[in-house]
């Protein structure tokens, strides 16, 4: 029987990086020698192989371009392997995850996106646990032979979530990151248990499209009490902006003010699309208050329950895919792969 085989993408991030043992400063390690950095590795009975992005970067330096680069090894090699890791710094893990996954469309495959909050070299590290952890996710199979995960997810610590789902949520816990409007995939304990309900399944007699384009034309607005007319209208005839992201208050509420409503109307007839997510970490925008009202009549797309990462990259994704106007804010406002709940749903977490 041949032995599942796993490609492990190295991206940057902590969990790649030793100390030098002369200077003390942290390094990134050759994966060339992972078991001897990783030696319980040896007990997982799977073809393990690797690349690198030339040279590793931080996360904090995470472009477009990085993100093309991933999907095209995962493009390259999607026949001649079962799972892919990709290893991942920290601060822009939410956004590599959502990006990833409208790039990566009709995905049957597990793409398991992990990193650390120590380096494999620490004693107390996380990383070696995530690193097993997530090669062990992308290699499982349901009852009916096919990959568990065929999705983008997040795996840290004790949860695997959806990647589309995920955020940041502290720069210190080993348990960094959480879906606060959908349930975790798995838990991982004792054991690695699956919550079938909650994962995405795609049509699987369609192949894998990649999706190499994406527009950075696209900003977010984040609204606080005090903004200015004068601020507002600036930001919004930013020179070439195609797209705002306007992060509201609540249930997706803005300020009732003439002039508020005056600014997001002029642009929206000027061609800007608007689409509005909500600050709160947990939550959706929805129709309850006289501004939502407004919103909807001047052309503002709701954003339903949608992380902000997953709302910026999206808005990136489709503006680079050559569609009408009218198509993009359509599409805005649907789910395409399990990025935001239909409307009227409850968002839910654990």
């Amino acid at each position: 029987m041949a032995h599942t085989r796993i490609l492990l993408i190295y991206t940057g991030g902590t969990i790649g990086m030793i100390e030098d043992p002369v200077t003390k400063s942290l390094k990134p390690f050759d994966f060339d020698h992972l078991i001897d950095n990783v030696p319980k590795l040896r007990m997982l009975n799977y073809e393990i192989e690797h690349l690198s992005l030339n040279p590793p970067i931080d996360s904090s330096d995470m472009l477009p371009e990085n993100w093309r680069q991933i999907c095209s090894a995962i493009d390259e090699n999607y026949d001649r392997y079962d799972g892919f890791v990709v290893l991942h710094g920290t601060d822009t893990m939410a956004y590599t995850a959502s990006a990833l996954s409208f790039m990566l469309e009709n995905l049957t495959k597990p793409v398991i996106i992990t990193g650390s909050q120590l380096p494999i070299g620490e004693v107390r590290t996380d990383g070696e646990e995530n690193l097993i952890t997530a090669i062990q996710i992308a290699a499982e199979r349901d009852s009916k032979g096919e990959p568990m995960i065929q999705e983008v997810a997040i795996l840290f610590e004790n949860y695997l979530w959806r990647g589309n789902r995920s955020t940041k949520m502290s720069a210190d816990n080993f348990n960094a990151f959480r879906s606060n409007n959908y349930p975790p995939l798995a838990h991982i304990g004792l054991g690695i248990h699956y919550y079938t309900d909650s994962l995405y399944r795609p049509d699987r007699s369609r192949p894998l499209t990649v999706h190499y384009g994406l527009d950075s034309d696209v900003m977010y607005i984040s609204l606080f009490p005090g903004i200015s007319e004068r601020i507002l209208n600036h930001l919004l005839n930013t020179p070439g902006i195609k797209g705002v992201v306007m992060k509201t208050y609540g249930a997706g509420n803005t300020p009732t003010a003439p002039w508020f409503t005056k600014a997001l109307s002029d642009a929206v007839a000027r061609g800007l699309i608007i689409l509005n997510v909500t600050q709160c970490i947990n939550g959706s925008v929805h129709k309850r208050y006289v501004s939502a009202d407004q919103l909807e009549a001047i052309g503002v797309i709701s954003g339903g329950d949608l992380t902000s990462e997953a709302a910026i990259t999206k808005m990136m994704h489709l503006f680079a895919m050559n569609l009408t106007h009218d198509e993009i804010k359509r599409r805005l406002g649907k789910s395409l792969c399990g990025e935001m709940s239909p409307p009227g749903a409850i968002p839910s977490s654990l």
